[in-house]
């Protein structure tokens, strides 16, 4: 959430629940120039206290930014160039920062140990646009307390390429847009890969699908939706997205049509440790149908998978909403 000298505010950080409590920490922190931790926690019986009515404990760091720091940062994503801010929120220099684009660096979190290893740790969270605190510990356990480096990355949108120029996938585009994807539509046919048919997609291609995916742009986020469900553009198509890194790669059809996909895709080779891979029939069995309600099936597979989810019903399954992602990563405690 930012907020400027005149209370004008942008954002939000817990969906209501204090919300004024922190505009007014952030009014004196810009009058002040300190910066400061808050933590607030389950909302008390006083109707007048400040707390999160659906419980849990939510911590939030309040400082007032460099205009320098925020305009590098604004001109490296409308560039589509990807970045991460990293900030001191515990350790010897609260508010030390640094910003790490995958080729540069700006700015010393500390000792040149910390510094290293907090850099490594960021271009590994940048890699898949990752935001989190990381827990440090000195090297010598006498020389210091740990430190907590809140990494903050900021990358281009992720990349969905919908294959196959047909209803459902029009119903897919807007949804990927939705989920904040950069949405590319490829078919064959250029009579259907047309801007009226997809008004909402970023990108149409008239190309066959293996040969334009086998030069595109793909990552770990990248979400590839297969939705000829035509053998003949189908297993090319899909030997190419195996060879690639991407995050999630569904196929639509029958479970005979899949498990032919499979058959000729084993006959060329492709190891049954990759065929795994692909997710077929796609999207959650939640009884689709329609175009929308199978682009929702298949975007409830992706965040699923996205978040590591089984996916069952919220109402029958205890223990928290949202799991708890562990701090403990590679280069940190």
């Amino acid at each position: 959430m930012a907020v400027n000298q005149d209370g004008e505010v942008v954002g939000s950080v817990s969906g209501g629940c204090i919300e004024g409590a922190v505009v007014t920490e952030a009014m004196t922190t810009l009058e002040t120039g300190q910066c400061k931790r808050l933590t607030y926690g389950i909302a008390g019986d006083d109707a007048f206290a400040v707390g999160l009515t659906c419980g849990g404990t939510v911590q939030i760091f309040v400082e007032q930014m460099s205009a320098s720091i925020l305009g590098t940062v604004i001109d490296l994503t409308s560039q589509g160039r990807p970045a991460a801010l990293l900030t001191m929120v515990k350790g010897p220099v609260i508010g030390a920062k640094a910003l790490v684009t995958p080729d540069h660096i700006l700015g010393v979190l500390g000792d040149l140990p910390l510094h290293r290893r907090a850099l490594e740790e960021a271009r590994s969270m940048l890699a898949s646009s990752s935001t989190g605190v990381r827990h440090f510990c000195p090297q010598d356990e006498d020389s210091g307390p740990e430190v907590e480096i809140f990494v903050q990355s900021f990358a281009p949108p992720p990349q969905m390429y919908v294959f196959g120029a047909i209803d459902f996938s029009r119903a897919t585009v807007r949804i990927g847009k939705l989920l904040g994807y950069r949405v590319t539509v490829c078919d064959a046919r250029e009579t259907f890969a047309t801007r009226s048919r997809f008004p909402e997609a970023d990108e149409l291609v008239a190309a066959w699908p293996h040969l334009f995916l086998a030069s595109a742009p793909v990552d770990q986020r990248t979400v590839v939706c297969v939705l000829t469900h035509d053998l003949k553009f189908d297993v090319p198509l899909l030997q190419v997205a195996l060879r690639t890194p991407a995050g999630y790669i569904g196929a639509m059809g029958s479970r005979r049509t899949h498990s032919l996909r499979l058959q000729r895709l084993a006959e060329l080779g492709v190891p049954a440790n990759e065929l795994d891979r692909i997710l077929g029939p796609i999207g959650l069995d939640i009884g689709a149908r329609t175009p929308e309600e199978v682009a929702v099936a298949i975007a409830a597979e992706i965040i699923a998978l996205r978040y590591g989810r089984p996916a069952f019903f919220l109402s029958q399954r205890s223990g928290p909403v949202h799991a708890q992602t562990s701090a403990h990563q590679a280069g940190a405690r």
